[in-house]
């Protein structure tokens, strides 16, 4: 983010308008008592390298803070930010009034020469400690590796698609160990011809009613850190995910609670007297789409926290 500072903004509106000054004096031989251009030339010169500078070595952090509401957490949190040079561009804060649980998510930029990620983590977690938290995550995305994630799909392959060009892209900060499905998909087709260009792997695993293959799946997925279920046309036992024991994002195919089953879009009247099913199905795949994929970047964003048995909090 450029921030203009308004000393250079002064310092050069000086220049502009008193250089011209001098050049006329100088011709009539007289010395003005001012500071000459070519040293007020070498000061914007410093200032603007060194506002370059510290734009250069600026990088993005997020810290995320859970723990019991107390006076002081977001003061403290600031003050342990500011206190090494940080700059704090946004906080959001969640206290539900059920319980008396604190929840920040806090963005900021500093300088790792000034403060590097070791001595970050030492004293976040001395915060952690004082405000006997339970949860505090720090990220910073330019240092840290990136989320290594599966992604499991079936037949339909719109969601696996969109992400595979999202993640070709650059949009999502993941690494793709994998692609595993329980459809068989031709050598020649579009999708394995953008794996193998990019050397993810694709597991063909065929599933039953008596065989979902997730012994399989989970020997194929144990070093990844969340799952992606880009329309996966199967229900995951509990075993499964107690096994696996990391978090899974699911594009659930359904509109729930409406309208359940595997053919959602057929159980919904015409929106408008132009739709027709194939329009509403085509709708319904693109929001399927964007509702993964912001998904994800939440998530790899620390936007999604954990809240109580069964739900989240979301920043």
């Amino acid at each position: 983010m450029w921030v203009e500072n308004p000393d250079y903004r002064t310092m050069s509106s000086r220049l502009r308008y008193g250089t011209r000054s001098n050049c006329q004096n100088k011709r009539k031989g007289m010395v003005l008592g001012r500071i000459p251009a070519t040293r007020d030339l070498r000061r914007i010169a410093t200032m603007a390298r060194a506002l370059s500078s510290s734009s250069a070595t600026s990088i993005h952090g997020i810290h995320v803070f859970h723990c019991p509401d107390a006076v002081g957490i977001v003061a403290k949190l600031s003050e342990c930010i500011a206190s090494r040079g940080g700059n704090i561009h946004s906080v959001d804060v969640f206290v539900p009034e059920s319980n008396q649980v604190f929840y920040s998510r806090s963005e900021f930029t500093f300088d790792p020469v000034c403060w590097p990620r070791d001595a970050m983590e030492a004293e976040f977690r001395k915060l952690s400690k004082f405000f006997n938290a339970e949860a505090s995550v720090l990220r910073v995305p330019a240092l840290d590796p990136k989320h290594k994630i599966a992604v499991l799909a079936s037949k339909q392959d719109h969601c696996l698609v969109d992400l595979l060009h999202r993640w070709q892209e650059g949009r999502l900060s993941v690494d793709i160990s994998c692609v595993i499905s329980n459809h068989n998909r031709g050598p020649d087709t579009h999708i394995i011809r953008l794996l193998e260009r990019h050397g993810i792997p694709y597991y063909y695993l065929p599933t039953t009613s008596g065989n979902k293959q997730e012994q399989e799946i989970l020997g194929l997925v144990d070093d990844t850190d969340f799952l992606v279920l880009a329309r996966y046309m199967q229900v995951m036992s509990g075993r499964f995910l107690e096994s696996y024991g990391k978090d899974i994002i699911n594009i659930h195919h359904g509109l729930l609670p409406s309208f359940k089953g595997g053919n959602p879009s057929k159980q919904v009247e015409r929106v408008s007297h132009r739709d027709n099913l194939r329009s509403f199905v085509l709708k319904s795949e693109n929001l399927e789409r964007q509702c993964l994929a912001q998904a994800i970047k939440s998530y790899c964003e620390l936007r999604v926290l954990p809240f109580e048995s069964n739900k989240t909090v979301v920043f």
